[in-house]
């Protein structure tokens, strides 16, 4: 095999991560509030640009607002604005399952929680109004959303919905166009106690450190400048429901161990390039979103390379001018649960929805924020990648220019692909990774 190992890696300028950490920060959890300030918060923070994009679409036809959902009288035509809430059978009642089970346990969540019995509200500080019409079955919503409804009520006291608006993505900020370098998109390692790492992660991080392939393989790592692996790094065993903390009844030197190998596993990337970490479902953070970064002590290892990061699920950061949003998949899960869109048209769509969680706290657990909603996009990054999921790019666009790569990332100990995004074209390619070869 030709190999060339003398390739100088290639670099580039990474903003400061306190740029954008505080976002999705929690500091020490509370949980004595209650999630109705989260939805007022979202409501109060995207109710101004709905309404500008509806005033723009509606009153040159002499359609107005009605201000409160339950002052919409008569047949006359108007619009309204609020939070969408679906009220449906399939979805998990926390309460049924004390109530069943004696145990609170992450319920298993049905396949759709939209299969045409739900019914669709729109809520505001005043109460909710029952949504009808083609117009709702039809399109792509969910839970949580925020949105702009015209149409008149019904006889019923419903309201028939014929059009709808939402916020439209964020500013975004110019980009400058750079050389061709990569970022490698990584997710779903699972590492297991029972095989911390597999072969095909091996021959990952030799391709990565450019100790695997031929010349042309070599010069492409080469020009990877930053590694990104996005959640269930690790595949935690979780302990059995009514456990104690009693180290006899809990066995947890094999998570430890397993623990030690990913660190060592890591590092080999680290020293190689900068690596940022975002925890997922299986890897020992909180469990509601914004997960909070894997701690550091777990990486004794990797924490001796300033390039290692470990970042909260969502996290934003930047690379060479390029802004990146990104996530571990859950949010993106979540609404499919909602529609038949494929993944990456539903992380298209919450971009226009102005929101990547609007889920939560409904189906998709998430902190109960009282002072901001972090999962409004404020700015509409260049690339929103998800992972844990079946490759697939896309690209959504705004109405003043934005432009958005979305790229869903697959899952590695599934698929054994990664992901190679150029940072200045900001397509997508894939790297398959053969353990045989």
């Amino acid at each position: 095999m030709d190999v060339d190992t003398c390739i100088p890696r290639a670099r580039v300028e990474h903003a400061e991560t306190a740029k954008y950490e505080s976002e999705f920060k929690t500091g020490r959890r509370q949980y004595t509030q209650q999630f109705n300030t989260l939805y007022y918060k979202r409501l109060n923070t995207l109710k101004p640009f709905i309404l500008n994009h509806a005033r723009t679409k509606w009153e040159p036809k002499k359609i107005h607002l009605t201000p409160k959902v339950l002052n919409v009288e008569g047949p006359e035509p108007t619009f309204i604005v609020g939070t969408i809430f679906m009220d449906s059978q399939a979805k998990p009642s926390t309460l049924a399952q004390v109530e069943n089970t004696h145990w609170i346990s992450d319920p298993t969540p049905p396949r759709m929680y939209r299969d045409g019995t739900e019914t669709v509200y729109l809520e505001d500080e005043s109460g909710r109004i029952r949504l009808v019409g083609d117009a709702v079955d039809k399109a792509v919503l969910a839970s949580g959303v925020v949105a702009a409804m015209m149409g008149c009520e019904t006889q019923a006291g419903d309201f028939d919905v014929i059009d709808m608006c939402f916020a439209g993505m964020a500013e975004q900020p110019e980009r400058t166009f750079s050389e061709d370098v990569f970022v490698a998109l990584v997710s779903g390692l699972n590492a297991s106690v029972e095989q911390p790492v597999t072969l095909e992660m091996q021959v990952l991080a030799e391709y990565l450190c450019g100790a695997a392939g031929g010349a042309n393989d070599q010069k492409t790592s080469a020009r990877i400048v930053q590694t990104v692996v996005a959640g269930n790094i690790m595949n935690v065993p979780v302990p059995p429901i009514g456990h104690t903390e009693d180290a006899r009844a809990n066995d947890r030197v094999p998570v430890q161990k397993l623990v030690a190998s990913v660190d060592a596993y890591l590092s080999d990337i680290a020293a190689c390039m900068p690596l940022a970490l975002l925890p997922g479902p299986g890897d020992p953070s909180s469990a509601s979103l914004p997960q909070q970064p894997l701690h550091p002590s777990m990486f004794a290892q990797c924490r001796q390379y300033t390039g290692f990061r470990t970042l909260t699920n969502p996290a934003y950061f930047e690379i060479n001018n390029v802004l990146l949003l990104g996530t571990s998949g859950q949010n993106v899960r979540d609404l499919c649960r909602y529609s038949n869109e494929t993944p990456c048209q539903l992380a298209a769509q919450s971009l226009q929805w102005r929101h990547v969680a609007p889920t939560a706290p409904d189906t998709l657990w998430c902190y109960p924020f009282t002072e901001h909603d972090p999962f409004v996009v404020r700015t509409t990054p260049h690339v929103y990648f998800a992972g844990n999921q079946k490759f697939e790019v896309g690209v959504a666009v705004g109405t003043e220019g934005q432009k958005t790569k979305v790229v869903m990332v697959p899952e590695f100990s599934v698929s054994h692909e990664i992901v190679l995004l150029n940072l200045r074209t900001l397509e997508c390619s894939t790297v398959h990774i053969d353990a045989c070869v």
